[in-house]
């Protein structure tokens, strides 16, 4: 529910938090680096309760973050203050933060000491951080430091990098995990400017989501110390920062790669079309506003393909495949400068808002710069992606609009967001026409620019701006369907590639007819086309039944190389088809797969399907698990844990 409050009783929310304000003596901390100006959301903002977070920002809120922070890897703690603008109503008498796993030293405004508390803790929200303010304008210095269970940051020691010749730490915060870093109001709703000084061990660098105003750093006590300015009001989630061995290369006039120096090279030649993906969204939805694109090559460990931190995409280095064979995932976090970056979903309920939008985008721009044969190829492995989350989730999971009360915002995170939202808008597209959805697309995000969205705002801005009360329309596009009701409704479309009908022709000969593995074709076909090939399944095929031989398996993993393939998706497919049927020769380069990367779109689907083989899959199970949990990111390890189970 959306709803604006000119004046609250702060007292009567926080005895609703069954909370009290009690006094802690404030400590000294290393100052700030001054504050940015902030840059407003719209006047019109509506405050929407984000039941993943204690902030009442119709009361008090956040509107800019100044960190100075030292790295410690020794310790595996950032610590420092985290200055916050902050605005109140007339009358609050308070503000509410979210924590989680951090040590609070002390608060203070520029005046002196303020009273605080900190209420109790709730799964995977952390607690409150309830502060006294005497101002309904001012800043307030928040002492603290983070501790190594941290779930937001990883530290790695020099064995864990490509290099191995210093340690590393990076973040990743969405959804809720910024609060583990930094003490702040971490709703995707509440948006906010920021800056830093981060010091760290000489011979390091620094670098965030924000434009880096110190670029060779300057001394610092620790180190080096390195500056940092965010302009455009953003998200928390979107707040990341990287430590390590990272050198630089540029792609084009604003766009470059950041990683470790013995993976530079190779991460430059992958990308040689970023800057002309850049231009080819820009020329679809309008200006790209965030000044630089670059990427941020991470440790095998990062848990995610790509992170779209604005100007600096956090990336996977499985995306590394040397024959530009997967840069689909840079159009995606590119296309999140609009679709989650530029407006935001306002709770993760609304997670499709960010990521269907950047689908149907990405889509859209490897259409412009790769071809349209590529991407239907693209649409048709999201389609079957689709059937896949729509086969196996709860029903109300299948609705676009979710109701995630009581659950940990990472259950949305599934295809469900990602493809039906995209072929929602795709079908959107197919009914009115392509011209008339962009002219409406681009008027979307220059209208809802820095504003926190929700399903029922978009509802009500497409039937304003594109249907315009045609009856007609409304019922073709059957919208209420698609956003509220599960599964997919009656007017979705399955796309088609001719490009697929070789490879349809091929797997069936081989999986169901017993056939010679392709290898001449195997040859010709790009990644999505073995991609496909892989996941040929028999008609009725159920998860976990076997429709191999031990020699077929044999044949196709010797002649195609399957167990020796350096393309991560592709390998990932064989590993699956190879476990599902006990294939031993198959179990090392799984065990190696397992653990020399982190990715969760890998490792936990791999370690469901051992864990569905029974003994002999339970039983690997754990003893790779055993080896690769101290290597991954909480994002993973929390995941794999509710079904391998924590290793003694």
């Amino acid at each position: 529910m959306a709803f604006k409050l000119a004046s609250v009783s702060t007292l009567a929310i926080t005895a609703a938090l069954g909370l009290t304000l009690g006094a802690c003596a404030s400590m000294p901390g290393w100052g700030g680096s001054g504050t940015a100006p902030a840059i407003q959301a719209p006047a019109d903002v509506q405050w929407v309760r984000d039941v993943h977070s204690y902030a009442r920002p119709e009361i008090a809120r956040v509107h800019h973050v100044d960190l100075n922070l030292a790295a410690d890897f020794e310790r595996r703690m950032l610590a420092g203050t985290a200055s916050l603008s902050i605005t109140a109503e007339p009358g609050a008498t308070e503000i509410i933060l979210d924590i989680r796993d951090l040590d609070i030293h002390g608060v203070r405004s520029d005046d002196g000491p303020l009273d605080y508390t900190i209420g109790q803790e709730s799964p995977f929200m952390g607690k409150p951080l309830i502060i006294a303010i005497p101002f309904t304008e001012g800043r307030i210095h928040i002492d603290y430091s983070t501790r190594p269970e941290a779930a937001a940051l990883q530290w790695l020691k020099p064995e864990q990098t490509a290099g191995g010749r210093l340690p590393y730490m990076f973040s990743q915060g969405q959804a809720i995990l910024t609060r583990t870093w930094i003490p702040t109001q971490d709703s995707p709703g509440i948006r906010q400017t920021y800056s830093a000084r981060i010091s760290v061990p000489e011979g390091m660098t620094a670098v965030m989501s924000a434009e880096m105003l110190t670029p060779g750093g300057e001394p610092d006590p620790r180190g080096r110390a390195f500056h940092f300015r965010m302009d455009n009001p953003v998200p928390p989630y979107l707040i990341a920062i990287g430590v390590g061995d990272i050198a630089f290369q540029a792609l084009g006039a604003r766009t470059g790669v950041y990683t470790e120096p013995s993976m530079l090279a190779r991460s430059a030649a992958e990308f040689p079309e970023v800057e002309a993906m850049v231009e080819a969204a820009e020329g679809l939805y309008g200006p790209y506003i965030w000044g630089r694109y670059d990427l941020l090559v991470l440790p095998p460990s990062f848990p995610f393909g790509g992170m779209e931190n604005p100007r600096l995409t956090f990336a996977t280095p499985t995306i590394i495949a040397g024959d530009q064979s997967l840069v689909a995932l840079v159009a995606h976090e590119l296309a999140h400068s609009w679709s989650g970056n530029l407006v935001t979903n306002a709770t993760w309920d609304d997670f499709w808002l960010n990521e269907g939008f950047t689908v149907y985008f990405e889509n859209r721009i490897m259409e412009a710069v790769y071809g349209r044969d590529r991407a239907m190829q693209e649409q048709v492995l999201g389609w079957e992606d689709l059937q896949s989350a729509l086969a196996t989730l709860p029903p109300e999971d299948t609705r676009l609009k979710l109701d995630l009360a009581g659950r940990d915002p990472d259950d949305g995170m599934t295809n469900i967001a990602y493809e039906k939202g995209a072929f929602f808008l795709r079908t959107i597209e197919r009914t009115v026409g392509r011209d008339r959805f962009d002219a409406w697309l681009k008027g979307y995000f220059e209208r809802n620019a820095y504003r926190p969205m929700t399903t029922a705002m978009f509802l009500e801005d497409i039937r304003t701006y594109l249907i315009r009360g045609d009856a007609a329309l409304e019922q073709a596009l059957m919208m209420d369907a698609w956003v509220y009701q599960p599964g997919l409704p009656s007017n979705a479309v399955a796309p088609v590639s001719q490009a697929f009908d070789p490879v349809d022709s091929a797997a069936r000969s081989v999986f169901l007819d017993g056939g010679a593995p392709p290898q001449s074709l195997w040859q010709g076909w790009n990644t999505q086309q073995r991609q496909r090939f892989l996941a040929w399944r028999p008609e009725g095929h159920q998860a976990g039944q076997d429709w191999l031989s031990e020699a077929q398996l044999k044949t196709l993993d010797e002649s195609l190389g399957l167990s020796v393939e350096g393309n991560a998706e592709v390998l990932f497919a064989w590993l699956q088809i190879a476990m599902t049927h006990r294939y031993e020769p198959a179990v090392a380069p799984t065990e190696a797969f397992l653990t020399g990367m982190g990715r969760r779109k890998f490792v936990l689907p791999l370690f469901q399907t051992l864990w569905g083989e029974g003994e002999w899959g339970r039983d690997l199970a754990r003893r790779i698990y055993a080896r690769s949990r101290p290597l991954y990111h909480p994002v993973t390890s929390n995941s794999v844990d509710a079904v391998v189970g924590v290793p003694d």
